[in-house]
């Protein structure tokens, strides 16, 4: 299906990864049912399991036995939030995704809003978020230091105050699906793969049951894989600063050398000596720091591990949840 064919009537893929959302399973499967009737609007909601330690799977086979609308996938443990998105773009059948959250924050009534801009003829139609509530003031602060640091060293624009809710047209979810790299940042990707792009605001609630699954340390790896996936620039800010340390050497060099053809070479200095060592001893672990964050990154793409492990899927066969789970680059049936 090209971008540039608009269905009148498309079947719409709702992917949402879970991880210990038992409290809000059931409520976000009947209001998706209720927008969903009231817009007459096809659709299938993909659960992708990430490993949750309470009750979601369970609630997630009740809602597949009672809703032929529902599918599940369930992952052999915790994968990550990236990893259970990607699982759902290659589960997904329709001629658009919807990806979001499975706590309300991303309210699905904003679905036809988002279908209408679609048709309009945009490939990704991403949810810009105009206010935040039940957020402290250190995560919108935090969050807003995110996107602009991320977009001031990317190659790639980021759009700013736009998570992961998004419509995606089905052209868009085939590129996306043919990315291999396990360190990946999904709303970096979709902005990488370019295509004709929108937004539509609204206030984003607070969420409905249950403790955000984001802890500071989730959202610092989370930062590392945004800055070193999508850009060169830190290691090349590394390059730079050796490269002006050197200079500056020489020039002392040239200073030390005239001061002592003169013999006016001074002895004092040692404050200077010691604290400089103590600076560049600092700016050399933390410059091999960033070099080792591109080596790992590098280590773990080559060996070539799935992205993810499927443990049990709402579907008939080994073989079909192989294929649902996409290539072996992407993840693998276990039993």
């Amino acid at each position: 299906m090209s971008s540039g064919n608009r269905s009148a009537d498309p079947l719409i893929s709702v992917i949402v990864p879970v991880f210990n959302e038992e409290e809000n399973l059931e409520i976000l499967a009947a209001r998706l049912a209720s927008v969903m009737a009231a817009a007459r609007l096809r659709y299938e909601l993909i659960l992708v399991d990430d490993g949750s330690t309470d009750r979601s799977l369970d609630i997630m086979k009740a809602l597949h036995a009672g809703n032929p609308h529902i599918r599940y996938v369930s992952f052999s443990r915790n994968f990550g939030h990236e990893a259970a998105s990607s699982c759902g773009m290659a589960a997904a059948t329709g001629d658009v995704a919807v990806l979001m959250d499975a706590d309300l924050q991303d309210p699905p009534e904003l679905i036809p809003e988002m279908l209408e801009r679609w048709r309009e003829g945009f490939d990704v139609v991403g949810a810009r978020r105009r206010s935040r509530a039940g957020e402290s003031l250190f995560k919108r602060a935090t969050s807003m230091l995110f996107y602009r640091l991320a977009n001031s060293l990317s190659e790639v624009e980021i759009p700013l105050d736009v998570g992961d809710f998004r419509l995606i047209d089905r052209v868009v979810v085939d590129a996306f699906n043919r990315f291999t790299e396990r360190n990946r940042f999904v709303r970096g990707l979709f902005s990488w793969v370019g295509f004709k792009r929108t937004e539509v605001e609204y206030d984003r609630p607070e969420r409905y049951a249950g403790d955000t699954k984001y802890s500071t340390r989730k959202l610092m790896l989370l930062t590392l894989d945004a800055l070193f996936s999508f850009t060169l620039v830190p290691i090349r800010l590394v390059g730079l600063f050796g490269l002006l340390v050197t200079l500056l050497s020489l020039v002392l060099v040239v200073v030390i050398a005239w001061q002592k053809f003169i013999g006016v070479l001074q002895i004092d200095g040692y404050a200077l000596l010691s604290t400089g060592l103590f600076f560049l001893g600092g700016t050399i672990l933390l410059f091999l720091g960033v070099i080792g964050e591109y080596v790992g990154k590098i280590f773990q793409e080559a060996q070539g591990r799935p992205l993810f492990l499927v443990k049990e899927a709402s579907i008939e066969s080994r073989d079909t949840t192989a294929s649902l789970a996409a290539t072996a680059t992407h993840g693998e049936f276990v039993r």
